[in-house]
């Protein structure tokens, strides 16, 4: 179900429990101020979500809230994640869904990284 960005953050979220080790995850990475792992439902052939160890519900509560060392460290991630995946010279795509209209289902930041094979236009013309 699409969530509102700007609702309070709910620490029950499936990311907030895979932080805490509540939940299994495959880490790919993680560093001070981040996380990468496996999408569980994987919508091309490489589907990587990198989430920030914050408590932020969307892009815009953590480009509000967070301090600058979270952000450059976020940031710096998702970007680690593409390279060391192999995904630079073939191409990449990153996905941040935030609030109703985008789909956003979990209230929690998170990049998709989506690559794997040519993933055509962002949105139908």
């Amino acid at each position: 179900m699409p969530i509102n960005a700007t609702q309070a953050y709910d620490d029950q979220n499936v990311f907030a429990k895979i932080l805490r080790g509540e939940i299994p995850a495959t880490k790919l990475y993680e560093d001070d101020y981040a996380i990468a792992f496996p999408d569980i439902a994987p919508q091309a052939p490489m589907h990587i979500l990198v989430i920030p160890k914050g408590a932020y519900v969307s892009w815009d509560d953590f480009s509000a809230r967070a301090s600058d060392a979270e952000i450059a460290g976020f940031v710096r991630a998702v970007g680690t994640v593409a390279r060391d995946a192999g995904l630079v010279a073939p191409g990449y795509r990153l996905l941040a869904n935030t609030g109703l209209d985008s789909h956003q289902e979990v209230p929690h930041l998170h990049v998709h990284i989506f690559a794997g094979r040519p993933l055509g236009p962002l949105l139908a013309r």
